[in-house]
């Protein structure tokens, strides 16, 4: 379609968005209504309705002109996808994810989580913020492209994704399947900021093993016997070596903030090791946790520690896991006992990992959100982004990620809610990318 007296392309698009306004206000609170709430966190057949969404996901996109096809990550819990084709060196991916986390207290919310209520401007809802409102923007410019004739030069694919609370294994089989492009705008939430960084993120078990021993017979695990069997079959007491552990591990991360380098668009300190998970007990089952936890009267001979460690977006997984390991070694080495029975590091606990990236301040897409934040008169500030999305798993791909979406609070809290008006420029912003970005015909 050729620019004409009326502006460019983008711009008839844009202005179709604000004119269509309404539309992606009431299909944000029409997605909220729908509860889909992650069954990995808790079940329900009432609450646990992605495919529901999904379905209207698919029809909006189909009506935007994109062909869409649909397909389970997990039984009943299925991926969207919708695309126009076009070449690949300028592709552009736009993503969001349909899985909520639980509503939580249900006294703790002034008004229903599932009723999408509006009023002051807010729409209140659990996944109003998180993130059903980027996902019906990224809608809602396909939609406007559409209306308005604009056909774009390079690939352009909504991924609407499940799982993304519990770790992004549905946009993570996306990328598996080959769906990918040169670019991707993830549309959580951020404040109308641009957000270029993101730390990475890995799950690491620690196993220290004891000896198990009666907790009648403590004394002589903690005070000096004389040379013999009491001596020789003292107890070790595997959960005190695993607090001493946690504390030097507390050490490690207090000294990984204070002398590694800080990211500029990150808070300090954004590299922590949190000990997530602890379980002490006797004897390991066949899933590497401690068989019995019910009995006070053994002295424990095995501790299992879990740790949620992020690392900076200028690190490298391989060099996390060196510098862990051998922090591990060098305390081990401080003990007799562990010395002889060396804890064990196992990564890629529960399949999670999400890769860092860093994505150069000039890159096209920034360029263009910052442009169109501009026209509005509405900064656009470069930022990082604290926690992990599926934006991680993309840049794993090769495929250069930005985090950009609306505005709101109470994120896996009580009383969530999105400014609606942030919906709104949300969806501008996602076609000037588009258009900007593969370029249009």
């Amino acid at each position: 379609m050729e620019d004409g007296e009326n502006g460019s392309a983008a711009e008839r698009a844009i202005r179709r968005v604000e004119e269509d306004r309404d539309f992606v206000v009431e299909l944000a609170r029409e997605l909220v209504r729908i509860p889909s709430v992650n069954p990995k966190f808790e079940v329900g057949e009432e609450i646990n309705r992605e495919a529901d969404v999904q379905r209207v996901v698919a029809e909006q996109l189909e009506a935007a002109g994109m062909a869409v096809e649909s397909y389970d990550v997990f039984p009943g819990r299925p991926n969207v996808y919708g695309h126009h084709e076009g070449s690949d060196e300028r592709s552009l991916i736009i993503n969001g994810h349909v899985d909520v986390v639980p509503v939580g207290d249900l006294s703790a919310w002034s008004v229903d989580p599932f009723g999408a209520e509006a009023r002051e401007g807010k729409i209140f809802g659990r996944g109003s913020y998180d993130m059903k409102a980027g996902v019906a923007a990224a809608i809602a410019a396909a939609r406007a492209l559409h209306d308005c004739g604009v056909e774009l030069e390079g690939r352009f694919e909504i991924h609407s994704a499940v799982d993304e609370e519990a770790g992004g294994f549905g946009t993570r089989d996306l990328v598996q399947r080959g769906r990918h492009a040169s670019a991707a705008i993830i549309a959580e939430p951020t404040e109308g900021e641009i957000m270029t960084a993101e730390g990475g993120l890995e799950w690491v078990r620690v196993t220290i093993r004891g000896r198990n021993a009666h907790s009648g017979w403590r004394y002589r695990d903690i005070y000096p016997q004389p040379l013999g069997p009491e001596r020789d079959n003292a107890g070790v007491n595997a959960a005190e070596l695993a607090a001493g552990f946690i504390e030097a591990v507390g050490r490690l991360e207090r000294d990984w903030g204070r002398r590694k380098p800080a990211h500029p668009l990150l808070p300090l300190g954004i590299n922590t090791i949190n000990p997530g998970v602890v379980r002490v007990g006797s004897g390991l089952d066949e899933e590497g946790l401690p068989a019995v936890m019910t009995n006070p009267a053994i002295t424990p001979d095995v501790a299992v520690v879990d740790f949620d460690l992020k690392f900076l977006p200028t690190e490298t997984s391989e060099s996390v896991r060196k510098e862990f390991e051998e922090f591990v070694h060098h305390w081990a080495m401080q003990d007799t006992w562990l010395r002889e029975h060396p804890p064990s590091v196992r990564w890629n606990l529960a399949d999670l990992y999400f890769p860092p990236f860093d994505t150069p301040a000039d890159h096209p897409l920034v360029e263009l959100i910052k442009r169109q934040r501009a026209a509005q008169g509405k900064q656009a500030n470069l930022t990082g982004f604290p926690a992990v999305c599926d934006g991680a798993h993309y840049a794993g791909e090769g495929i250069t990620p930005v985090i950009h979406g609306p505005s709101g609070a109470g994120l896996h809290g009580a009383d969530e809610w999105v400014e609606a008006d942030s919906i709104v420029d949300a969806a501008k912003a996602y076609v000037a990318a588009a258009a900007g970005y593969c370029g249009t015909r």
